[in-house]
């Protein structure tokens, strides 16, 4: 019989850990696939986040090593700078790229380190009890915004990828969701893209991916992969970003 669906083989079969309806575990499946599918398997090493991915290396047959909460670009990069033939990339949060770590993402992009980052944004701290990250929308309730976030007093929601895109060094940025399966066939696509500009030596290169946190956001899993089509988007319209791979 002819198998025509299986596990990655750049994946192991521990179980997630991750919450019911979350979108990890489908971010981390698109990983797995587009490894498998360019054969780098053998040469790819992954720097995962502090947050809800932080044991993401369970997950992987691939190196990866843990970094401090924020840094993950900086470990990227030493990595990528000694072993060039390498695939490097990072997995982050908003909360580790776009809070403690946002000195060091725009940094690596503008110096248009040759590693791929992905980037995944789901509004909230989920790991930590739902409190506001930066990518809160306005008048969004979380933990630390009960009656919502007021610009007046917290800002406005940082848009990481438009910010990242001013940079010269950045080559490929690009903004995806995985709330239903034709966004997830987009995601994987833009992934493996951002996988082969860092492949052909171009630059930097990125994927923030919109995700679900059903727990965090007090929704049904249906619900909140709802929510990202019907509210989120608008804040963070999908689509490629900035291109210049060529």
């Amino acid at each position: 019989m002819k198998k025509i669906f299986g596990r990655p083989r750049s994946m192991t079969d521990k179980p997630f850990h991750y919450c019911p309806g979350c979108g990890h575990g489908i971010v981390h499946r698109l990983i797995g696939e587009v490894i498998d599918e360019l054969g780098i398997q053998d040469r790819t090493i992954g720097v995962p986040p502090v947050g809800c991915a932080v044991i993401m290396y369970h997950y992987f047959n691939i190196d990866m090593t843990e970094a401090a909460h924020g840094r993950t670009p900086a470990v990227a990069t030493g990595i990528k700078r000694v072993h060039p033939d390498k695939v490097v990339f990072t997995y982050q949060g908003d909360g580790d790229l776009a809070a403690i770590g946002t000195g060091e993402i725009i940094h690596a992009a503008n110096r248009g380190e040759r590693i791929t980052t992905i980037f995944v944004n789901n509004t909230v701290y989920g790991m930590t009890g739902g409190q506001m990250a930066p990518t809160t929308l306005l008048s969004q309730k979380t933990t630390t915004t009960p009656l919502g976030r007021d610009a007046r007093l917290i800002g406005y929601p940082i848009k990481i990828s438009e910010m990242l895109a001013i940079t010269d060094g950045s080559i490929y940025i690009e903004r995806v969701a995985v709330n239903k399966p034709a966004n997830i066939i987009k995601a994987k696509k833009a992934i493996k893209k951002a996988f082969q500009v860092q492949l052909e030596d171009k630059g930097f290169s990125m994927v923030e991916v919109l995700s679900q946190c059903p727990v965090n956001l007090a929704m049904t899993p249906q619900k909140a992969a709802e929510w990202i089509d019907n509210t989120l988007i608008k804040t963070y319209p999908l689509g490629v970003i900035k291109d210049k791979s060529g």
